[in-house]
């Protein structure tokens, strides 16, 4: 079971390694900061979406492993998207705190997606054990909120590409599968709680 765990780990740093490896060969294009915050905001998205994923497919193949590796997924979704916020703020602002601060006034495709970033951020930080014993039922709500943070995430990279819009409805129809998913797989206490 260990290493399951250590291969998903190592599986799961990939891309960052290959993104890292592109930095020193420089092989980031005419624009290397846009295309490295694209890169680790989507990477970013793929692992909420995959720990969303995880879920399901316990339900669908009775395998517990997936369900075991649901909050390392969910804290690589963290790592990147921490990553793709650090590299917004490094290379595109300079780290000019006021710029940043204005930005995230200013520029709504921006504040949604620090909105979905101080979910993400959250949620890691309330993943440990001890977190889920301390918080009891207010945990389990807190937890819901990740689809809020995959919504926004989907609207933040929606107005970001604005015209090539194919992988943000992927990504929008994975999310809307999940949520639909949950929704049907929960329909019991969602229909006591409405009596």
């Amino acid at each position: 079971m260990r290493g399951v765990r250590s291969g998903v780990f190592v599986l799961a740093l990939v891309p960052f390694g290959a993104l890292c490896l592109r930095v020193v060969q420089n092989d980031l294009g005419p624009d290397p900061a846009k295309e490295l915050s694209l890169a680790t905001g989507e990477w970013a998205l793929r692992f909420l979406l995959l720990a969303l994923a995880m879920t399901p497919l316990r339900v669908l193949t009775g395998r517990l492993e997936f369900a075991q590796r649901r909050r390392m997924i969910g804290l690589f979704a963290l790592f990147y998207s921490s990553v793709h916020l650090l590299v917004w703020m490094a290379f595109l602002l300079g780290f000019r705190w006021g710029a940043i601060a204005e930005e995230l006034v200013e520029r709504p495709y921006i504040t949604l997606g620090f909105a979905a970033y101080v979910i993400l951020f959250a949620l890691g930080v309330t993943s440990p054990r001890v977190m889920v014993r301390r918080l009891g039922r207010n945990w389990r709500r807190l937890h819901r909120l990740v689809y809020a943070a995959g919504v926004l995430a989907i609207a933040h990279l929606v107005w970001i590409v604005r015209t090539d819009l194919v992988e943000a409805v992927a990504y929008g129809s994975v999310l809307l599968g999940l949520l639909a998913w949950r929704v049907y797989f929960n329909r019991g206490a969602i229909f006591r709680r409405l009596a």
